[in-house]
């Protein structure tokens, strides 16, 4: 298993690389030149040729990657054209929003899409089943976009019950200790922000999970509707084992090795894919400050973000590889599988 891990470990070198090089040059190529973006329109030619020499736009395209590369290995990830603050700085102050929001978003879509998916495989063309696929079928066809304007009109203008921007009332936030503001909060014991942030949360965490608990549904059913068909199924049942410990206990266990690769591949897609949801609630996290730095042609920025979510994505990958091992016994990382 260690060598395993290493070895994956290793291969996050040429993904990254890879990763790094495609958007460099997407930047390089397709966005417009930030220098008249960040002096304007009516700056003088010899002033945007001192900031191009200043910002090492002027050097060859292989030099500014090269610089790049260099600056990443040693966290350095470079200065926001527009900001100047570094960009490890931009980037952290973000992202636990982002993450807090994709994590929630993956437990709602866990629950919902696991327990869902056992009630259609066992309840096998009964209304509970067509009534499951019906709410999968609805969750991957509804953009996510749409589905977040609609909770906001019913939820928050019709209902007025849930809040429908922000990540909590600026009156009520809590002293920034680890930028999670769940954690923050009990960690101050204000129950009072704590229930503030539940409830901006509520919104964008369903119109984010939706489409990953239909996945997450669909692959359950598939799942479990395989497994009740082993015999060690029906021996368990010959045996006389009550019906929900068959279920629970051999069918549910032995059926998750696919759906934990589905909530893995879902929890990296979440937190890279967050951006339509930050925008709807005007959440204030790495996805929506991602695409304005993107229109804004702030390379350091763009690169930083998709290099960590690049990483954070192979790892999470990783994760779920080492999970297998503990679901299922048989599985063994041997070297004939490197």
């Amino acid at each position: 298993m260690l060598k395993y891990i290493l070895k994956r470990i290793l291969m996050l070198i040429p993904v990254l690389i890879g990763v790094s090089i495609i958007v460099f040059l997407i930047m390089r190529v397709f966005s417009p030149d930030p220098s008249p973006i960040v002096l304007g329109q009516h700056a003088t030619q010899q002033a945007t040729e001192a900031w191009r020499q200043a910002n090492g736009l002027n050097d060859p395209v292989y030099m500014q990657y090269f610089n790049f590369i260099k600056g990443a290995l040693t966290g350095d990830l470079g200065t926001s054209y527009y900001t100047k603050t570094p960009v490890v700085k931009e980037i952290f102050s973000r992202f636990p929003a982002t993450i807090e929001l994709a994590l929630v978003a993956i437990v709602l879509a866990s629950i919902f899409g696991i327990l869902i998916g056992v009630i259609s495989a066992v309840k096998k063309n009964s209304i509970f089943d067509n009534a499951g696929m019906l709410i999968a079928l609805i969750g991957v066809s509804m953009p996510i976009f749409w589905l977040g304007i609609l909770l906001i009109i019913l939820f928050s203008g019709t209902l007025h019950w849930l809040p429908s921007n922000g990540r909590i009332d600026p009156l009520l936030q809590p002293m920034n200790v680890t930028g999670f503001y769940l954690i923050d909060s009990l960690i101050a014991g204000d129950m009072y922000a704590l229930k503030d942030t539940l409830r901006h949360l509520v919104l964008p965490a369903t119109a984010l999970a939706m489409y990953s608990m239909a996945i997450i549904t669909r692959m359950t059913r598939s799942s479990m509707l395989e497994t009740l068909q082993q015999d060690y199924i029906r021996t368990a049942r010959a045996k006389g084992i009550s019906e929900g410990k068959v279920i629970r206990k051999h069918a549910l266990r032995n059926g998750l090795i696919p759906i934990v690769t589905v909530i893995g591949l879902q929890l990296g897609s979440l937190l890279g894919g967050a951006v339509l949801t930050e925008t709807v609630f005007s959440w204030p996290g790495i996805g929506a400050y991602t695409v304005a730095c993107i229109l804004k042609s702030d390379f350091p920025v763009v690169q930083g973000v998709v290099l960590l979510i690049a990483f954070i994505f192979v790892m999470v990958n990783l994760l779920v590889d080492v999970i297998y091992a503990f679901l299922d016994p048989r599985i063994k990382y041997s070297k004939a599988k490197g």
